[in-house]
């Protein structure tokens, strides 16, 4: 490779004079210098130095099925080879895409048999907004068009999908966000639950909160409610159970569409195809990127319900939407294969039976006593880690996120990507994952949080 030429060094000072990262402090970034990840396999990725690092993110959420699958290069090769590109403008399509959306109907729940393709779950929240929007105007109620969505919710990098995202600090540098979007509390019980409050009951006030901002709107006036299964990027917040089903009757008593953003949780990750196939709900839209390739390819799929397409197509006429690279050909014949080995290797059930049950048990029983951990929680494969100064009160340590961003920093020098989300630590990882990847996780997560624990005696003194 091309890279090989150039040393460690030479490479981060290309990447700091070039290199402008995602979410990244750029000053700090450039005076440490990046870690440059060359090459990966199953679960592990590697650095210039040779350090292996169990890979506790799945890349970015995305890599389901794991790195070095052959397979996927090979059918990336195939389609280059004989179709590279074309577009799915002018009446036109290629097949990859075409058998891509019949699988993704074959999959989705009952409700849903359309697809609109994007690259990133940003450009698929995008399409959902729009498209929400300009139903409710062939239905003729265009007055309809309030979003509400929550505080914390993380719906992508675009100025719509910062809009519809609940993150202050990106709204702070929006300088205007896209009108008629409001946010209400999220259902996050850890910090939000009060004394006394059962789990139940909470999830039915978080649930309260969006049937409040409804009313204060004025049902006539709120065209959608939108919500990720899990809050992923927000820190891994698992609603109660008695949250969604409150949510999807509230939606359907007010006639407010149901948008869920599975950019995350979907193709597998939380032990079915879908979330809304495990928490028991039907939406109107579900956005989808990331684990569609497992990483391999860009690209993104909107799955949109029948109610929504009907009347698109009958009444709708042209639709001012798209992008150069909606229908990919070779994303989407990566995403076929990917599908295929998903299905093939059973990894689905895997999660729901086997890993997802003993990844839950291992951070109750290894990691939730430990002296700075308030709370463990988890979902199908996805994990998190309260930090805490005091386990009974809930304290967080001093200077916000610090102590999370030590665990984070040991976690990744003792051999495990982990991220830091304000004081809270998350995983995701590959659904290739096995029980003794779980325990060798866990061994490092111990250790990271050992010595994070020592820093903050040493800095109190």
């Amino acid at each position: 490779m091309a890279y090989q030429n150039f040393s460690l060094a030479q490479l981060q000072g290309f990447d700091a004079a070039h290199h402008l990262h995602p979410f990244t402090d750029h000053r700090d970034l450039r005076a440490a210098g990046s870690r440059i990840i060359t090459r990966a396999d199953g679960a592990f990725v590697y650095d210039t130095e040779g350090k292996e690092i169990l890979d506790g993110m799945a890349g970015l959420w995305c890599v389901n099925v794991g790195y070095g699958r052959e397979e996927l290069a090979e059918v990336a090769y195939e389609q280059m080879k004989e179709l590279p590109y074309y577009n799915s403008f002018f009446r036109c399509s290629t097949p990859s895409p075409v058998l891509l959306a019949k699988k993704l109907a074959e999959i989705a729940p009952a409700n849903i048999s359309q697809v609109f393709y994007g690259s990133s779950g940003s450009e698929t929240n995008d399409t959902a907004l729009r498209l929400v929007r300009h139903y409710w105007a062939l239905e003729g109620k265009p007055e309809k068009n309030r979003i509400i969505s929550r505080q914390w919710a993380y719906h992508g990098s675009t100025i719509a999908g910062t809009s519809l995202g609940g993150m202050a600090a990106m709204h702070g540098q929006l300088n205007g966000a896209v009108p008629n979007i409001s946010h209400v509390m999220p259902p996050y019980a850890f910090e939000l639950k009060e004394p006394g409050e059962s789990e139940h009951d909470f999830g039915l006030r978080a649930a309260k909160a969006v049937e409040d901002a409804i009313l204060e709107a004025g049902p006539e006036n709120v065209a959608a409610f939108i919500g990720e299964p899990v809050m992923g990027a927000g820190g891994v917040k698992i609603p109660p159970e008695s949250y969604w089903p409150e949510i999807q009757r509230i939606c359907r008593k007010y006639d407010v569409l149901l948008m869920l953003d599975e950019v995350i949780t979907g193709y597998g990750r939380t032990g079915e195809w879908f979330a809304a196939q495990r928490i028991g709900i039907e939406a109107d839209t579900i956005s989808t990127a990331k684990a569609l390739t497992s990483g391999y390819q860009p690209l993104s799929a909107l799955l949109v319900g029948d109610r929504i397409a009907s009347t698109l197509v009958e009444k709708g006429g042209e639709f001012f939407h798209g992008y150069t690279y909606s229908g990919h050909p070779v994303a989407c014949a990566v995403a076929l294969k990917n599908l295929e080995i998903i299905e093939r290797e059973g990894l689905i059930k895997r999660v729901r039976e086997e890993t997802g049950p003993y990844f839950a048990d291992s951070l109750k029983e290894r990691i939730a006593n430990h002296p700075i951990v308030g709370e463990v929680r988890s979902f199908g494969l996805m994990g998190a880690i309260e930090i805490v100064a005091d386990k009974e009160t809930r304290e967080r340590f001093p200077g916000e996120g610090a102590a999370a961003t030590s665990v984070r920093d040991h976690a990744i020098e003792d051999g495990l990507m982990m991220r830091a989300v304000g004081d809270t630590m998350i995983l995701s990882p590959p659904l290739i994952w096995t029980c003794e990847t779980i325990d060798l996780a866990c061994d490092r997560i111990v250790a990271a949080l050992d010595r994070a624990e020592q820093d903050q005696h040493k800095s109190r003194g």
